[in-house]
C-alpha cells in the first residue's frame, strides 16, 4: 500500500485507497468447469443468488422461449374449446337421439339410458349383430343374482341395454315398411322388461329380480333370432 502523507488531504486519499484495495470486486464471468452442465434450476439458483455472470445470465435468457398458446376452438355441442376426449372427437361426446317410437310414451325416454355412452353408427347391419352380441351377453347376467352384486348388475344392465335401445333404432329406421312395427312392438317389449327389471335391481329383492329377469330371458332369445333374420 502505498505511503499516505500526513496533511489531511493526505488522510482522506489514504482512506480512500485503503477502501478500493480492501473491496472485493466480483468477476465479470464465472468460471464454469468444463465437461459440467448446469441444470435449469441451478442455473435459475445461481442467478437468483448473484453469482453468475453475464455469460450464465444470457445464456438463461437465451432458453426462456416464449410459449404461444393458440385459443380454443369451439366445436359443435362444446362452446368451450376443444379439449381431448380420447375418441378423436372434438368437443363433448355426441348425445344420440331415437326417431322411432321405442321410449316410454310417460317419460319420453328410458329409465335405463345413460348419457356419455358412445354408440358408434355402424348401420343397420351392424347393429343388428350388435343387438345379437348384447342380448347374448345378457343372458349370462342371472349369474350374479343372489350374489349381492347389486351395483355390478344394474351398470351392467344400464350399458348394455343404453346401446341396444339406440341400436334398435338403427335397425328400425333401415327396415323395410312391413317390417318396422313388428321390430317396434319387439323393441318396446324388451325395453319395457328391461325398465321392470332395472326396478328390481334397485329394489334389491332376489326374488321379484329373479323373476322378471327369467320373463326377460325370454324376449332376449326372441331378440336373437328375430336379428338373424334382420
Amino acid at each position: 500500500m502505498a505511503a499516505c502523507g500526513s496533511s489531511s488531504a493526505g488522510l482522506h486519499d489514504c482512506s480512500q485507497t485503503v477502501i478500493q484495495e480492501n473491496r472485493l470486486e466480483p468477476p465479470s464471468i464465472w468460471p464454469v468447469p468444463v465437461g459440467i452442465t448446469l441444470s435449469r434450476r441451478a442455473t435459475l439458483m445461481l442467478v437468483a443468488a448473484g453469482i453468475s455472470g453475464p455469460v450464465i445470465a444470457s445464456r438463461v435468457v437465451a432458453e426462456e422461449k416464449p410459449v404461444k398458446a393458440r385459443p380454443p376452438i369451439p366445436s359443435p355441442g362444446n362452446p368451450y374449446g376443444d379439449e381431448e376426449n380420447g375418441l378423436w372427437l372434438p368437443g363433448l361426446l355426441p348425445i344420440p337421439s331415437v326417431t322411432n317410437k321405442i321410449n316410454n310414451p310417460e317419460t319420453g325416454t328410458r329409465s335405463f339410458v345413460q348419457l356419455g355412452v358412445y354408440v358408434a353408427n355402424i348401420g343397420p347391419e351392424g347393429s343388428s349383430y350388435r343387438i345379437r352380441q348384447n342380448a347374448f351377453d345378457l343372458l349370462g347376467w342371472g349369474d350374479l343374482l343372489e350374489r349381492k352384486a347389486w351395483n355390478y348388475l344394474k351398470k351392467y344392465l344400464q350399458l348394455k341395454s343404453t346401446i341396444m335401445y339406440f341400436d334398435f333404432d338403427t335397425v328400425i329406421t333401415g327396415a323395410s315398411e312391413e317390417k318396422k312395427q313388428p321390430l317396434t312392438d319387439l323393441a318396446n317389449r324388451l325395453f319395457s322388461s328391461f325398465e321392470k327389471l332395472e326396478e328390481a335391481v334397485k329394489m334389491k329383492d332376489d326374488d321379484i329380480a329373479r323373476s322378471r329377469y327369467d320373463e326377460t330371458t325370454i324376449i332376449l332369445k326372441e331378440v336373437m333370432e328375430k336379428m338373424n333374420k334382420a
